[in-house]
């Protein structure tokens, strides 16, 4: 009997070890995903564009890491700190294809959960909102319109799920968020488009007065 219960003890071991060690394992190559994901973020915003891309190629290759790693243990796959990896580096992808392609990648396409890519989408409202900012201070904000429809088509694809945040994962939240910071940024564009036009004409109104012959 006791033979029998000291078998069973050491099983019982190596099954906790191995899901312990999985688990360690899966927590320090999450921390990898995000870092990338956060750097590719700023290389975007850098227009440091084929360091970005390099970047997040290699969190998705952590995140396919991870995946494997934990495939014999979805309890600890969904205890929660996998799905925030995928949500930064679902960011990291939407942020990236946006601003570069005008293009908003699908969940098959970013290869992560359905929350995570959500979650990612909208957190991707802010890294636009900065991106339109930018070009403004660059003297741009005609560049900023198209960035700012994208911001609104997610906020409006946000919000037709209108589920209880147990299934979602704070998406609601996420939306209320998206639709501040869209009404923040259409203000700041509106006023910049503005005040350029304003000066395009000034500087035509002196040019027309420089032209006129003096008395």
């Amino acid at each position: 009997m006791t033979s029998s219960l000291d078998d069973l003890s050491e099983e019982i071991s190596r099954y906790f070890e191995a899901k312990d060690q999985a688990r360690e394992e899966a927590l320090a190559l999450t921390r990898v995903v995000v870092r990338r994901s956060g750097a590719a973020i700023r290389s975007v915003h850098r227009s440091e564009f084929d360091r970005a891309k390099e970047l997040t190629e290699e969190a998705g290759e952590v995140l396919a890491r991870i995946g494997d790693l934990l495939a014999d243990h979805p309890d600890v796959r969904y205890a929660g700190f996998v799905d925030g990896a995928e949500q930064e580096y679902a960011e990291a992808r939407i942020v990236y294809s946006i601003i570069t392609e005008h293009t908003t990648p699908n969940p098959e396409e970013v290869g992560v959960e359905m929350t995570g890519y959500l979650g990612g989408l909208g957190d991707a409202v802010g890294e636009l909102r900065r991106h339109v900012l930018d070009l403004i201070r660059q003297g741009r904000p005609e560049d900023g319109e198209v960035h700012l429809a994208a911001m609104e088509e997610i906020y409006h694809l946000l919000m037709l799920f209108d589920y209880p945040d147990a299934i979602t994962k704070g998406l609601r939240r996420k939306g209320d968020m998206a639709r501040s910071l869209l009404e923040r940024t259409r203000g700041d564009l509106t006023n910049a488009m503005g005040q350029k036009k304003l000066e395009v004409q000034l500087r035509e109104l002196e040019g027309r007065l420089e032209r006129q012959p003096s008395s």
